[in-house]
């Protein structure tokens, strides 16, 4: 478990500062190198060990003007992840009735609605010839309206 946890770790990490800790790492062993040619005055090995830190010094230097290029797969799942939460905003609004208030503060009414809203004005104005027969017909062509109408009626019917 803990070398998977690990393993995403450094997956995670940005390759620059990656080389930068190994660097670190190799001038530390470098260091305890020399040192250790210095106990057993052996000059090819402190020789040896301060080379490897002059060029892990040099990789340092370097690292400067290197940049971390984020990984095309990276920026794609970023933007899926992005779309999904998107997604998932707007099935909630959806479900919850908010977007219904959004859309009705937006003013995005369905033309449906808006032509049973006329003809629900036009009924109740005296001096318009619509009545009740037409506004029903007009709610039945919405399929939930229509089904709980029939339900209604043949409840109706049973009821003497």
């Amino acid at each position: 478990m803990y070398r998977v946890a690990l393993a995403f770790l450094l997956a995670g990490c940005s390759p620059v500062s990656r080389i930068a800790n190994n660097t670190n790492e190799i001038r530390t062993q470098a260091q305890l190198l020399a040192d250790h040619g210095m106990t057993i005055n052996d000059p090819v090995v402190v020789t040896g060990a301060t080379r490897i830190d002059t060029l892990a010094a040099g990789i340092h230097i370097a690292l400067g003007g290197v940049e971390d290029k984020t990984p095309a797969w990276m920026s794609m799942l970023t933007w899926i992840a992005i779309a999904a939460v998107v997604v998932a905003v707007v099935v909630l609004l959806w479900q919850t009735g908010l977007g219904t208030a959004v859309r009705i503060m937006v003013g995005w009414l369905p033309r449906k609605k808006v032509s049973q809203a006329e003809l629900a004005v036009d009924m109740l104005d005296p001096s318009r010839s619509e009545n009740g027969r037409e506004m029903i017909a007009a709610m039945r062509s919405d399929p939930e309206f229509d089904a709980a109408y029939r339900k209604a009626q043949s409840r109706r019917k049973k009821t003497p």
